[in-house]
């Protein structure tokens, strides 16, 4: 049986893994200090299984590292403080947390096992804007930070460092990792502060006018099942070692009023859309070149927005009543 280590596998994408982990027969070890990630009942029908142990431990803190056995097949870093508001709440927190994590991982990686490191299209982001990167991006664009002082670049600049760490950290061990950028990966129980989710709680609190930041925006969404199947494919794959990849679907990209009159037909609300100027620092247009990643996996993203989004406002729906 596969031995696999999920750091913050009680968070949104962590979850997810750790149930296809497990229908794949895995025996897992979720890691996790419950800053972000959920102790709550979909974590539980998780452990039901034995195959499953679930260790409360700060990633930031050496002793928690030295605890761990070692001897794992599979190992993947989710956690990370993420979130625009969070970001910006804190940044000094989001430098700290995604940059011990990565250095600590970096002295703990051995020959043993591969690695998954989850990072981010923000590192990016910079050079779409500034029109040196063109959208569908792929991973050999420059990596641009436009201000390394604003406290949204703080999350960028984190995982920056992270790939760097991990990537050389696994070769000097004499492992193999691999880097996943995700792109704007959605889907039930990730909080309530991204795009999809937000929208669909307003829209059920029947907001009207209905707000929309950013409205004249594009982004290509991914579900979770399908960056989930792009991770387990990656670490299938020999020849991912080393490499950077983009996780995401390029099949449908939308603008954000559009997804917003979606999420609004979903809910049967009948709104107006207002749009609103977009959060500072955020993308224009974001859609990843899956060019590498086909040619490594044979991966192609099967979730439609419609579906995914639907799916989504369902789960909000019956898990936030009190909210709305």
């Amino acid at each position: 049986m596969t031995r696999a280590l999920v750091l913050g596998g009680a968070g949104f994408i962590g979850l997810h893994l750790v149930r296809r982990l497990t229908a794949e027969h895995h025996h897992v070890t979720v890691v996790d200090d419950f800053s972000r990630g959920r102790d709550d009942a979909e974590l539980a029908s998780v452990c039901v299984d034995p195959a499953v142990e679930v260790v409360t431990g700060d990633l930031t803190r050496g002793g928690t590292w030295a605890a761990l056995p070692r001897d794992w097949d599979q190992i993947y870093l989710l956690a990370a403080v993420v979130g625009v508001r969070n970001v910006e709440a804190d940044p000094a927190r989001v430098i700290r947390v995604n940059s011990l994590a990565a250095l600590h991982l970096m002295d703990w990686i051995s020959s043993a096992g591969t690695v998954f490191f989850s990072s981010t299209s923000e590192v990016y982001a910079g050079a779409v804007d500034a029109g040196i990167a063109t959208v569908p991006t792929a991973e050999n664009v420059p990596a641009m930070v436009s201000d390394v002082a604003a406290p949204r670049f703080a999350y960028a600049i984190s995982k920056l460092l992270g790939e760097s760490a991990v990537l050389h950290g696994a070769r000097a061990a004499g492992g193999h990792a691999v880097v996943g950028r995700f792109h704007n990966v959605y889907g039930p129980r990730m909080g309530v502060d991204h795009v999809v989710p937000e929208m669909s709680l307003r829209a059920m609190r029947g907001e009207n006018p209905f707000r929309v930041p950013g409205a004249d925006q594009f982004r290509a969404f991914c579900h979770v099942d399908d960056a989930v199947e792009a991770v387990v494919r990656l670490m299938a794959s020999p020849d991912a070692a080393g490499e950077i990849v983009h996780i995401g679907n390029d099949a449908e990209q939308t603008n954000i009023a559009d997804l917003a009159k979606l999420i609004l037909r979903i809910a049967g609300a009948g709104a107006v859309i207002a749009p609103a100027p977009a959060p500072p620092g955020s993308v224009h247009r974001r859609c990843p070149d899956l060019s590498k990643l086909r040619r490594l996996t044979g991966y192609e993203p099967k979730v439609t927005l419609d579906d995914g989004v639907g799916q989504t406002f369902a789960w909000y729906r019956d898990h936030h009543r009190h909210d709305t």
